[in-house]
């Protein structure tokens, strides 16, 4: 069997030094070969100096993508990628041991799956703050953690991985590209490229499964243990919404819905009142609504055009 792990990298060298130091501790199972394929979009830090350190020991195949954007360099993985199954993964990552066994075993015992995901379980830089640690539940979605449990449950709209930990069946997967609209480009927060593929893919039909042993930790650094790094998050999470579902009916104010206007300005003022004397139990939830809503209002922007 041959596989290919993709890795799309900008400008985070150190972390990848680490990732790939991990790396060189895979199993690999019998009969397996494989390729690493790390992504450059557009480094300007000394990426390809930790890519030439590793490549003696791992079988590391270097590409450019020059497009700046993950769905760019994604796609530039889908393209050059030579394995049966495309494993991704992300640059600030620590796999364990049995991560690529795991994944072996699960694409043998589902022949007929196409979509696979395992376990994101977060490293923090140092001790992750009281107030996050007391709503970590609520939130961690927003630092891409996922784990759906010891079960290996069939893959649903409800039941999906993220993007730092996901396997597709190769051939089907060059059939779904990932939107460039859509994945961080630079300092962006709108994210969606990998599950708007996922949740294609499973409407037409294709089937995944979730798979409990192929685990990995996703580095979590001090600078996102924080409130604006969230307000970001679920910012990007509302302009993604704002182009998946536009609203080219409503009656419009400086070229948005009026009731997106609304909404949004009670949002942000409940959250700015109940920061200042609610627990963050309380607080969090009127902080997820108005930096999503916020997101939806930046969001239809670029998502409707006006009406004559």
């Amino acid at each position: 069997m041959q596989l290919s792990i993709a890795i799309c990298t900008w400008n985070r060298a150190d972390l990848m030094d680490q990732t790939l130091y991990r790396f060189r501790d895979l199993k690999i199972p019998a009969g397996v070969s494989w390729e690493l394929l790390i992504v450059n979009n557009n480094c300007t830090d000394h990426t390809d100096e930790v890519i030439r350190r590793h490549t003696p020991h791992l079988p590391i195949r270097r590409l450019l993508e020059t497009a700046q954007g993950l769905s760019n360099a994604r796609n530039c993985a889908v393209a050059a990628a030579t394995g049966e199954f495309l494993i991704w993964t992300d640059d600030d990552v620590l796999v364990e041991a049995n991560w690529l066994t795991e994944y072996v075993a699960a694409f043998q015992q589902w022949p007929d799956a196409v979509i696979f995901g395992g376990p994101v379980r977060p490293w923090f830089e140092g001790s992750p703050p009281r107030w996050l640690e007391r709503i970590w539940s609520r939130v961690a979605s927003a630092y891409a953690i996922r784990d759906f449990g010891s079960d290996a449950v069939p893959l649903s709209p409800q039941v999906l991985p993220f993007g730092a930990n996901y396997a597709l069946r190769r051939e089907v997967q060059a059939r779904y590209l990932y939107d460039p609209e859509l994945g961080r480009k630079k300092t962006g927060m709108l994210g969606g490229e990998e599950v708007t593929v996922i949740l294609q893919m499973l409407a037409d039909g294709h089937q995944g499964r979730w798979v409990p042993g192929a685990a990995l930790q996703h580095y979590i650094p001090r600078t996102r243990q924080t409130t604006s790094y969230l307000r970001g998050f679920y910012q990007g999470q509302g302009e993604f919404l704002a182009r998946q579902q536009p609203d080219t009916l409503a009656p419009r104010l400086f070229g948005k819905p009026r009731w997106l206007w609304r909404k949004t300005i009670a949002a942000v003022c409940a959250y700015q009142i109940r920061r200042l004397c609610c627990q963050p139990e309380v607080w969090i939830e009127s902080m997820i609504q108005a930096s999503t809503l916020w997101g939806q209002l930046l969001g239809h922007r670029v998502a409707v055009t006006p009406q004559p």
